[in-house]
């Protein structure tokens, strides 16, 4: 382990002085590539500098205790070496956390796309209930959240909703969201009062920038049309709406939230951009194209990731097993519990993987 991070505090230097080379500074690609491999690398850096002082002082108090002391100053040393020892073990635990293998996605902003799926009218609400859970998320955590495109019903559902999440970070935080989410309760629309189950779906995509994937003007066919709203009624007469089609793929985007043509197709192209990633990402892994289905399934009831229980006060996320029964505060976005759960299974599973490889 070591090796790897005297190795990593090496690069750090060579890249800390490679962005004051004037060549750098003057090819603004490089200085953006240098400049987060930095940023990527401080951390780790940082914490392994941390770590050194700490064993050297560690190891001067064991000196120090070797030595002939009196009784008092013996006492002192002991607990120096005690309190030391504690923060050695937390730092190395922290280094073989930094150690394990980075998604590339985690700094990027997001794009989520919710859809209700089984159930109805009520699977729509429910994805309402969900897409404000990720915005209060989002604006607890300082993220700005855009809406690219909104189907909505007319008892104020969605049918499909497509957002970004922007922020440092937002994948980090988001990534796990992908997959099939059950809601149990009474729906509002139900004078029997019979519990019922619904759906929605969700999926996270990283944002994406040109450079990653490129878009030929030939491959895509722009069709502009009339924007409207909920049970289908005209919003405006102008042709602001855009669909985008990538003729290679069938991939299809639409965005009408903007009354701007052009807003609505850049939009559009960031939305086609990141999902014409995952598709090739699916391509070139067939694990990759397995975990996908695994996580976003079809809809299905029993395909789930999470339960969230009305009745009950309950929200079950299945995949690691937690059970919280305070659903108000979690659908009022208050998921860090559940998030950090999470992140924290996928660092075990990791470093399990890497002390076996």
């Amino acid at each position: 382990m070591f090796k790897r991070l005297s190795a990593v505090e090496e690069r750090y230097e060579e890249v800390t002085n490679l962005l004051c080379d004037p060549d750098v500074i003057s090819d603004t690609k490089k200085l953006r590539e240098l400049s987060k491999e930095q940023s990527s690398l401080e951390e780790t850096v940082t914490t392994y500098r941390a770590y050194k002082s700490v064993l050297e002082q560690f190891n001067d108090a064991k000196a120090m205790f070797d030595e002939k002391l009196d009784d008092e100053m013996r006492e002192m040393v002991k607990m120096e070496i005690s309190d030391l020892t504690k923060t050695k073990e937390e730092l190395e635990e922290r280094l073989k956390i930094l150690l394990l293998p980075k998604d590339p996605n985690d700094d990027k902003n997001v794009i989520v796309e919710i859809r209700g799926a089984a159930g109805g009218d009520e699977a729509a609400l429910f994805a309402a209930d969900l897409y404000r859970m990720y915005t209060r998320f989002a604006e607890r955590h300082g993220f700005k959240v855009e809406v690219m495109e909104a189907n909505e019903t007319d008892i104020g559902g969605f049918k499909e909703i497509v957002f970004a999440v922007n922020g440092q970070g937002a994948y980090s935080k988001l990534k796990f969201e992908s997959g099939a989410h059950r809601v149990q309760r009474i729906p509002s629309t139900e004078s029997g009062g019979r519990i019922h189950t619904s759906t929605s779906t969700v999926l996270v995509l990283p944002e994406v920038e040109d450079v990653e994937v490129e878009i030929n003007e030939k491959d895509i066919r722009i069709d502009t049309f009339c924007s409207s709203g909920a049970g289908g009624q005209s919003v405006n007469t102008t042709k602001s709406a855009v669909r985008v089609t990538h003729i290679p793929t069938g991939i299809m985007v639409s965005c009408q939230d903007e009354k701007s043509q052009h807003s609505n197709k850049d939009k559009a192209l960031k939305v086609l951009r990141a999902r014409l990633y995952d598709f090739y990402m699916q391509q070139a892994n067939a694990e990759i194209d397995a975990n996908r289905k695994s996580l976003v399934g079809t809809g299905d009831r029993s395909e789930r990731i999470r339960t969230y229980n009305f009745p009950q006060s309950r929200v079950t996320d299945h995949r690691i097993g937690l059970t919280l029964h305070r659903l108000e505060t979690i659908l009022d976005g208050d998921m860090n519990e559940i998030i950090d759960n999470l992140i924290m299974y996928e660092q075990t599973e990791l470093m399990k993987n890497d002390a076996s490889a």
